[in-house]
């Protein structure tokens, strides 16, 4: 099965999974999870995103993100695989720490925002890792006790979650707590995990298409949450991107032409991409390479490391750097 092309959308609300690799345990204890916390908190500072619910279980974490203008992957790179590099390094392993790449879908904000904050909070409870409800109201490892007032967590926005159910403070608390209540013994949601949707044929935007034309699209693709509007909204927001990407290799722009492009831009040779070091103008243009790659021609990172003979984290690493260096150097693709 291809992997599915992420759905970014600035603003968008995402739940994201992560479990890990033989459900084998990704937090041993409360440094790891203080660590994960530590690098959660950064990385949202960094991206401008918000989190609005959180729960770290033993094997695996859950959290409820709205971007900001950067993508979700920017702010997961941080946390997800920094935090892998952080556990390797402590408890003296090798090898992957999760089970895949994340897992995330984008929710509809009005329709599944409290509907996921409950999900996520109970998860605590629901795998019987607190015994009841009072214990979870403490519980320092997951966002409820934060919107509880019992613990803080300086990352989490509890405001907007809080001012959809009361005015004052005291009386939002309490009826959060009845509508947390109200939903604990509920199982396990696959639906709002992205489990329970009906996917696209092949897990391609092409599939969801089809659904949309037959006038039965509503829950077309597990990467979305939402009703047909949404959805609508988020394809057509696909459906720029792609044709904007198919204007640009209509006009013969690759990889090998947009290295031409930035190399003549930044005065380097193509062969001293090749070198290693950091000399200042190779790794800008090298940035610039894989910002444009990545963002505008959707070139895989794996393709663009083979290329420049780099690794497919420094081309992570790269393409963050290359947003603000393409600006500062005029470097666009134009025929």
């Amino acid at each position: 099965m291809p992997r599915h092309k992420r759905l970014d959308l600035a603003g968008g609300i995402y739940h994201v999974m992560q479990r890990g690799i033989e459900r084998r345990e990704i937090f041993k204890d409360d440094a790891d999870r203080k660590e994960f916390l530590k690098r959660l908190e950064e990385s949202l500072n960094k991206t401008g995103s918000k989190c609005y619910g959180w729960a770290l279980m033993p094997n695996h974490f859950h959290l409820l993100v709205r971007t900001g203008a950067k993508p979700l992957s920017d702010m997961m790179r941080k946390v997800s695989t920094g935090y892998a590099m952080y556990f390797n390094a402590r408890h003296k392993r090798r090898g992957y720490l999760y089970q895949n790449r994340y897992k995330s879908v984008l929710c509809q904000e009005e329709a599944y925002l409290l509907e996921l904050v409950r999900y996520i909070h109970l998860n605590p409870y629901r795998a019987r890792i607190v015994k009841d409800m009072n214990e979870l109201n403490r519980y320092p490892w997951s966002g409820h006790s934060v919107l509880m007032g019992k613990n803080k967590a300086e990352f989490q926005t509890t405001g907007e979650i809080l001012e959809r159910f009361a005015d004052t403070k005291k009386s939002a608390i309490s009826k959060y707590l009845e509508f947390i209540h109200d939903g604990k013994d509920r199982g396990k949601r696959e639906e709002l995990t992205g489990g329970g949707l009906r996917r696209s044929v092949g897990g391609k935007w092409s599939g969801v298409f089809e659904l949309r034309s037959a006038k039965d699209y509503w829950r077309g693709d597990e990467r979305v949450l939402g009703d047909g509007d949404f959805v609508d909204q988020v394809i057509k927001n696909s459906e720029e991107e792609m044709e904007k990407r198919e204007k640009l290799r209509r006009e013969g722009w690759n990889l090998d032409k947009l290295v031409s492009k930035v190399c003549r831009e930044m005065s380097v040779e193509p062969k001293e991409l090749m070198k290693k070091g950091r000399k200042n103008r190779i790794s800008k243009a090298k940035s610039i390479i894989a910002y444009l790659g990545m963002s505008e021609l959707g070139i895989s990172g794996s393709d663009l490391a083979k290329h420049l003979r780099i690794t497919k984290q420094a081309v992570a690493k790269m393409k963050v750097q290359g947003e603000s260096l393409s600006n500062e150097h005029n470097v666009k693709l134009s025929s």
